[in-house]
């Protein structure tokens, strides 16, 4: 083996390199985007929470001062389904996994 087999490995070698390189730095900017993306999500969800328990509290003032019983009206409600399997999901004790299985859903 000459010089001229190692030189072609050792370039073969500087080229995967800089196409790492590259890639790793392209990660490292969605990373970021990512993050600043997911950074406004979580503002706007805080300032929607807000919002929403303002209304929350206007609208059980206003049923109250129309004589309704707002528990009552809450208890009639049923809430989607997703929200339900959301909801029992986190409620305390229970596990994060999901049993994926046919029988999940009976």
């Amino acid at each position: 083996m000459g010089l001229g087999s190692t030189a072609k490995k050792i370039q073969k070698v500087a080229d995967t390199a800089e196409k790492l390189y590259a890639k790793l730095n392209e990660l490292r900017e969605q990373v970021l985007a990512i993050r600043d993306s997911l950074e406004a999500t979580d503002e706007r969800v805080q300032q929607l929470e807000i919002k929403n328990a303002e209304q929350k509290a206007l609208i059980e003032a206003l049923a109250r001062e129309q004589g309704i019983d707002v528990e009552s009206v809450l208890d009639d409600v049923e809430p989607p389904e997703s929200v339900e399997e959301e909801v029992a999901e986190n409620e305390p004790g229970s596990d994060d996994t999901k049993d994926e299985s046919p029988q999940a859903s009976t």
